[in-house]
Parts: structure tokens; sequence; C-alpha cells
């Protein structure tokens, strides 16, 4: 049976309050996040644009891209690579595993 390392995890969400297809703003710790659920995989960001200040909770999912909502740039949620103008920096990415129905994500 697997289990999870709770001083290198912490439970953020239960997998069934993650829309599938939309982005879904959260907590780690003190860190605003953006989560994910793309073909029942969950995948988490830093929830602010690295061009502007915009959540990218606020913003269009498609497939495994998410579109600023202020300059429609879009990043990779798997990697959190910029993928277009006007994005010169990538945006960070969360570790994240999911087990009973809960998602976890590595303290950092």
């Amino acid at each position: 049976m697997e289990r999870i390392d709770e001083d290198q995890w912490e439970m953020i969400a239960e997998v069934d309050d993650i829309p599938e297809g939309e982005p879904y703003q959260w907590m780690i710790g003190d860190d605003e996040v953006a989560l994910y659920r793309v073909d029942g995989e969950i995948y988490a960001t830093d929830n602010w644009c690295t061009h502007a200040d915009a959540r990218l909770s606020n913003g269009c999912l498609k497939g495994h891209e998410v579109e600023c909502p202020l300059h429609s740039g879009r990043f990779d949620i798997r990697t959190g690579k910029a993928l277009c103008e006007p994005l010169t920096e990538d945006v960070k990415t969360y570790p994240v595993r999911v087990l009973d129905g809960c998602v976890y994500a590595k303290k950092i």
C-alpha cells in the first residue's frame, strides 16, 4: 500500500475539488497556486503570470496549456515552460501526487 511521507508532502485538495479542464485557485502554505485536472491527471503551477500581474486561475485551459487572461501568453502546465510572446520567463511548477482521492504537493 502506497503511503505519503507527511514530512515531505502536504495534502492540499481533494481531486473532486478540481474541475476537469478549468484552472482552480488554491494555497500551498503561503503560495497561491493554480491547480489543473487534465484527463484525470493533476498539475500545479504558481498562480501568477510571470509577465504581468494576472492570475492564471482566471485564464483559459486548453489541453496542457494555460493562457494568461491579460495578454494571452501560454504556459505548459506540465513543465511551466513559457510557450509564446509576450512571455519570456517560465512559471514555477509544483510536484503533486494523488492518493486515495487526495492531492498532495511536495513541500519545498
